[in-house]
């Protein structure tokens, strides 16, 4: 998975980030909460862990935010030396998913975190995404569009059932070529932009249908909501 981190203690997380590479991780480390923020709002993260105490907001503020400002689901586990109730119960209402009391054990951390990632995915295959006039079966492998079924290869479906879960997140071809076709590193090739353009066509995203697919310069695409006046 690739973890961004939220720890202002630099040898705390350095061991973190040596732990969870060791264990096919990646990690990204930030130290206040207000490059945590936009990192997550720009950027392709399957997890988030964070610490309570920080230098510019705390914690459980960022966590609020990240609920209120993020449409797509994304764990986030708090990582901290608060141990009473309190604390753990307002981190949980606020909206993380897990709670661990520093300094955490090795084992129970990676295990915690593959129980987040778990969960994530049977919520999801579980689903049916309705968005505007798109309905996507996850587990039937269904696409309609206005009531109407889109015959689609597995790879457009896996494609358009990913960005339809991560509506307004910015998705890097990289990550888009790891989690979709499983293909890991920096790549030259053209699948993506090419199964994107596809989609495009094939579904009919634009903004009379209240979506777009934004192209960012360098980086990847994102799937974006259009609001009435745009359609106009």
């Amino acid at each position: 998975m690739k973890i961004a981190l939220l720890e202002d203690e630099l040898d705390q997380a350095e061991n973190l980030g040596r732990i969870l590479r060791e264990h096919g991780h990646t990690c990204e480390h930030y130290v206040s909460g207000e490059s945590f923020l936009y990192s997550v709002t720009h950027n392709s993260f399957d997890l988030l862990i964070m610490d309570w105490e920080l230098p510019d907001i705390e914690g459980i503020d960022v966590v609020k935010q990240i609920r209120s400002q993020v449409e797509w689901r994304i764990p986030v586990l708090f990582l901290t030396q608060r141990d009473q109730e309190q604390d753990i119960v307002a981190a949980l209402n606020a909206g993380a998913d897990d709670y661990l009391v520093k300094p955490p054990r090795t084992g129970e951390l990676i295990a915690r975190l593959s129980a987040l990632s778990r969960r994530v995915q049977q919520e999801t295959e579980s689903q049916v995404i309705r968005k505007g006039p798109y309905e996507i079966d996850v587990k039937a492998r269904t696409v309609k569009v206005d009531g109407e079924p889109v015959g689609m290869t597995d790879k457009d479906f896996e494609l358009t059932a990913f960005i339809f879960e991560n509506i307004g997140r910015l998705l890097s071809r990289d990550y888009l070529l790891e989690r979709v076709w499983g293909l890991k590193g920096s790549i030259n090739t053209r699948t993506v932009d090419t199964h994107m353009s596809r989609l495009r066509r094939k579904l009919k995203i634009n903004p009379e249908n209240g979506f777009r697919i934004r192209t960012v310069y360098q980086h990847g695409y994102r799937l974006e909501t259009v609001d009435q006046s745009e359609k106009a």
